[in-house]
């Protein structure tokens, strides 16, 4: 693959994972944690965020009523700690069966 091919692929997977990052959010904040870690966990599962990407996002998520949170002020440093919400477990399944859908879709084509 030449350079020009690899940029261009790397556009498209940017593109593609900017699509699912809520998804992966929505599941992982099924448990509460805050943005560090789930930069972490998502890193170790393969799913590479960047923190300009995810941190805007939970806030965003949050103000849709996608995410609740609350601070943990115990320890030195204050934490905001999010969590999938009701409506958040609504939004999740719902783009979690357009995900397979969209999924068989594509195998189909091929």
């Amino acid at each position: 693959m030449t350079p020009a091919d690899e940029s261009v692929l790397a556009g498209h997977l940017q593109e593609l994972r900017r699509g699912t990052v809520v998804v992966a959010a929505l599941a992982s904040l099924r448990t509460p944690g805050y943005g560090y870690a789930l930069l972490e966990s998502l890193g170790r599962a393969g799913f590479e965020v960047d923190a300009n990407t995810l941190y805007p996002l939970l806030r965003r998520l949050e103000k849709q009523g996608l995410l609740t949170a609350e601070w943990n002020t115990d320890e030195s440093r204050p934490r905001k700690f999010y969590r999938t919400s009701t409506a958040g477990e609504d939004v999740l399944a719902a783009l979690r069966t357009d995900w397979r859908s969209l999924d068989a879709a594509i195998t189909d084509l091929a």
